[in-house]
């Protein structure tokens, strides 16, 4: 007999006649012989229409007051739900979160949870009940010790349902939803968009944090850390979904289930070099011929960015083995003045540096880990040459001769263990395990900015992203200019980001008193932007992949304004109006149509 977590959301309990299915798909679970945990959200929109009545009383509702009024919409689910099993024979028991023994911290509308007591679960479980459990709500203890329901958020009810299968130590968690599982892509713009019978944890959650609405980020995290296998499947058919994978042993959650350790492992390469492009022309296909070109003479890059300079130019920069460098060199600059700029481009190539690299989930949730890494390099005067960051690592480029003393500070400064620390980039073995994309997303809701007149020391970078961390302020595809500019304080550089673009007024505050420091320092908002990107496992073993993608975009004459890469993604910035057709560009020179 095994224990399993069902978690269905509010398009699967939205009616009754839904409501009903639910039950009987939990009845079969059940006669099967395997005990179940059944988690639900409030019933199809409920939770909107709450959220709409409480607007028309207040602008601003109290967020205590919001939770209280939200939670309620769960429990009208979960009582539902026990009737209909009981109806069918099935003995059933509903309980809230506080009920279920739910324990978060105190932050209305966004609390994380910090652990579980499963004591009455576990006792009406082996009572041979199912035990249906209010998503999304916790309780927690206030300043004063009083006890207040909370709320997890947006995508609460995936956490709830995740959380409970790790801290039960349940043999898998199966979210059904109303579509079959995990597809490629948004399949209201790619109506071909396949199913994926399989996906890594790190690729999921990398395509959750950029749109992918299937799962919530929360909720994958947990998944992966816990090493907890989660299957995605559709409410109103038999298939078998999708299932996430972890490359870690699967263990029960204890306290701080989800305020654990951001941060589990280090990673160092060194032997490295750097090209650096300054004055590229800013148009459609140039990225695609750079990377054609060096892909043609059998060198692979590693991280690339780019970042819009000034007018009709944009600054480019990559990484490869230092070994490839004066080849590479070589290899660009015979194009400079072939590319259709005003003026030919200039090439610099800069060896002995290092890629220094922090491993977690949910790390762009958690704005302070760049800010700290940043910091604790910059307060030991090692400068940063490049910035990457993604979902599930945030790497920067060092001078070599530093990287030892950088590894020891960072490794102290997140507490990390001798086996969390890896040297060297791991090898690929076997090159056909993985495809090199597995799915492509688009994200509309990001704003371009950038700093200029960063000055050009230690530390400096570190100063604009804990401002922004400070103010509880995520960024996303962080680029650092190759080129510098002359300010009162001496030499500066860009910094580009994307962010929340609800957040940019609120970027403006937060920057406003550093940038005060540092004359002739300002921030630039951008225009409308799209974000699309490709996420797969086997990008790091498969050469030309960014080449490849910079090549769909090209051909279909977009732009690339901003280019960000990491191990497992490459994500480019381009115009709003673009989004839609990029998606599908790259969709399709994938060959990932079903």
């Amino acid at each position: 007999m095994a224990l399993l977590v069902q978690k269905f959301g509010g398009s699967s309990v939205g009616s009754l006649e839904r409501l009903k299915a639910v039950a009987e798909r939990v009845r079969k679970t059940r006669h099967a012989g395997d005990d179940v945990v059944v988690v639900v959200s409030a019933m199809g929109k409920t939770t909107d229409e709450l959220t709409r009545l409480a607007r028309s009383i207040s602008r601003h509702p109290p967020q205590r007051e919001l939770d209280m009024l939200l939670a309620s919409g769960e429990q009208v689910s979960i009582a539902l739900l026990s009737m209909a099993l009981q109806e069918l024979g099935v003995a059933a028991v509903s309980m809230t979160g506080q009920q279920v023994g739910i324990v978060t911290e105190a932050a209305h509308g966004r609390a994380r949870i910090l652990n579980i007591r499963t004591e009455r679960v576990r006792t009406c479980l082996a009572e041979g009940a199912v035990v249906v459990v209010a998503g999304f709500q916790g309780t927690a203890t206030s300043a004063n010790g009083n006890l207040e329901i909370t709320t997890l958020g947006r995508g609460g009810s995936d956490t709830s349902a995740v959380a409970l299968a790790a801290a039960l130590g349940a043999k898998c968690c199966e979210i059904y939803t109303d579509v079959e599982g995990v597809l490629t892509t948004d399949p209201r713009i790619v109506p071909s968009a396949q199913l994926l019978e399989h996906i890594s944890c790190d690729e999921m959650l990398e395509l959750a944090s950029l749109g992918a609405a299937v799962l919530h980020p929360r909720a994958v995290e947990i998944a992966r850390n816990y090493g907890l296998p989660l299957v995605v499947r559709s409410s109103l058919s038999d298939h078998p979904g999708t299932c996430l994978t972890s490359n870690r042993r699967q263990r029960v959650a204890g306290a701080a289930l989800e305020l654990g350790k951001p941060v589990d492992a280090l990673e160092l390469v060194r032997h490295q070099g750097l090209v650096a492009l300054s004055h590229v022309p800013d148009r459609p296909g140039v990225a695609a011929r750079l990377s054609e070109v060096l892909s043609g003479a059998g060198i692979n890059v590693d991280l690339i960015v780019q970042s819009l300079h000034e007018g009709a130019s944009n600054d480019m920069a990559f990484t490869l083995e230092r070994r490839d460098l004066e080849r590479a060199h070589a290899v660009v600059s015979a194009l400079s003045g072939r590319l259709g700029g005003t003026r030919p481009f200039v090439v610099a190539a800069y060896p002995e540096l290092a890629k220094l690299s922090l491993v977690g989930a949910g790390i762009t949730a958690r704005p302070g880990v760049a800010a700290s890494m940043f910091a604790t390099l910059g307060q030991a005067g090692i400068s940063l040459r490049m910035i990457a960051t993604s979902e599930v690592k945030v790497s920067c480029v060092i001078e070599d001769r530093a990287a030892g003393q950088a590894l020891d500070l960072l490794r102290e400064r997140f507490a990390l263990t001798p086996s969390q620390v890896h040297l060297e980039a791991i090898p690929c073995e076997d090159e056909d395990s993985s495809p090199a994309v597995r799915g492509v997303a688009l994200d509309c809701g990001q704003a371009q900015a950038s700093v200029h007149g960063v000055p050009d020391w230690p530390g400096a970078a570190a100063a604009v992203c804990r401002a922004l961390s400070d103010d509880n302020i995520s960024l996303d595809t962080i680029v650092q200019s190759e080129c510098t500019r002359q300010t009162p304080l001496g030499a500066a550089r860009d910094l580009a980001f994307t962010l929340p673009r609800q957040a940019l007024e609120q970027a403006r505050q937060a920057l406003a008193p550093l940038l005060q420091q540092w004359p002739g320092a300002e921030l630039i908002p951008g225009g409308p932007i799209a974000r699309v990107s490709a996420v797969g496992a086997g990008m790091p073993c498969t050469a030309g992949t960014a080449g490849r993608m910079f090549r769909a975009l090209a051909d279909a004459g977009i732009n690339i304004a901003m280019i960000a890469t990491s191990e497992i993604r490459i994500s480019c910035v381009v115009a709003q109006e673009d989004g839609e057709a990029a998606l599908r560009a790259v969709h399709h020179s994938f060959n990932l149509a079903g």
